[in-house]
């Protein structure tokens, strides 16, 4: 619906669409900033301003589509450092890693790197959240900045813009990585897409394009054949996690998603492979700790010492930025999943 027919039913927009900036005020969360969206149609978001802009939960058709730990949602205050980032992770609908390390952690040239790096607990400065009208439909955009940077060291930002159109349910997430110093950076990034109950559950499936599945280790090994199948939260199950070979379209991006028929929604994330070289898929079907994660990265989440990460990680000269671009979008009903099914699989067709 246009702008100017939705006033005819409406006194003010934010009856049915807009951003509300809030903050949280218990436990380990207070003081944390939130920008809760609402776009219309059944698609509900939070954004977290104060670790790195990531988006804590999301709601399709009243059902949570995201995964919390069992830490909650935790301030930078207690900013993740080595051992302490399961701490601090909340996992919530998207974590941010890197922008300097992704997966484990290690010591390079007397630098010591934390797990999944530190731009996923830093707070973003020109925050800007508003609703504008964009070819006569309302258009929901938040926006700011996130500094990875340190005397005698790193000066890296993170530029990122979040929109939302009114009636459609999706989720553009832009991030422009420039490097802002005057010496070479290695950089690395990875999105840490989660989902969770009751999005997934024993009958939730993962849809990927896959040319080849290799698990990361003999614990991956042992579900290699059932990394698409998702099970009921399970006693003393050990993480598995898988790297895909994925087929893209003519474009170069890639669509992935969990399905669950069984509620009728699912969720799927669109990216560009070229960007984001490297897919990761984590399965953690554990009592409490039940999530499954999408991760598109530009490297292996090993960390920097990782043997398959040499020679392939990407260094910024100064002044040089690049851009790592996705879209979250959620479909429901039977003909719209299989909509989505079939554009998974087609990549695949042409092979």
């Amino acid at each position: 619906m246009e702008y100017g027919k939705l006033l005819e039913y409406v006194g003010d927009l934010g009856q049915v669409f807009g951003v509300r900036a809030g903050t949280l005020t218990e436990g380990p969360a207070r003081g944390m900033r939130t920008l809760d969206v609402d776009n219309g149609a059944g698609l509900r978001f939070t954004i977290l301003p104060d670790r790195c802009l990531d988006i804590a939960s999301i709601s399709f058709k009243g059902l949570n589509c995201s995964y919390f730990s069992k830490t909650g949602m935790v301030a930078p205050a207690y900013n993740a450092s080595g051992d302490n980032f399961f701490r601090v992770f909340t996992a919530g609908a998207m974590t941010t890693c890197g922008l300097r390390n992704v997966g484990n952690p290690s010591e390079v040239e007397g630098e010591s790197f934390g797990i999944h790096g530190r731009v996923g607990s830093l707070p973003a400065a020109d925050v800007g959240a508003w609703v504008e009208i964009e070819d006569g439909t309302p258009v929901a955009k938040i926006r700011g900045t996130v500094r990875e940077a340190a005397f005698f060291g790193e000066n890296l930002r993170l530029t990122r813009t979040v929109t939302c159109r009114f009636g459609e349910n999706s989720i553009h997430v832009s991030n422009e990585i420039e490097n802002l110093g005057f010496r070479d950076e290695t950089m690395m990034v990875l999105m840490h897409c989660n989902v969770g109950w009751p999005l997934l559950d024993a009958g939730t499936r993962f849809l990927a394009p896959s040319l080849n599945v290799i698990p990361r280790d003999a614990e991956a090994e042992k579900g290699v054949d059932s990394w698409f199948r998702m099970q009921e939260p399970t006693a003393g199950y050990a993480e598995q996690v898988f790297y895909h070979e994925l087929a893209s379209d003519e474009d170069g991006n890639v669509t992935v998603a969990y399905v669950n028929r069984g509620i009728g929604i699912g969720e799927a994330l669109t990216f560009d492979k070229n960007a984001f070289p490297v897919f990761t898929q984590w399965k953690q079907m554990g009592q409490g700790e039940y999530v499954a994660a999408m991760e598109p990265g530009n490297c292996f989440v090993g960390g920097r010492l990782d043997p398959r990460n040499a020679g392939r990680l990407t260094v910024l000269r100064p002044m040089e930025k690049r851009s790592y671009d996705l879209t979250f979008s959620f479909h429901s009903g039977e003909k719209e999943l299989d909509e989505l099914d079939n554009l998974i699989n087609k990549p695949l067709k042409k092979c």
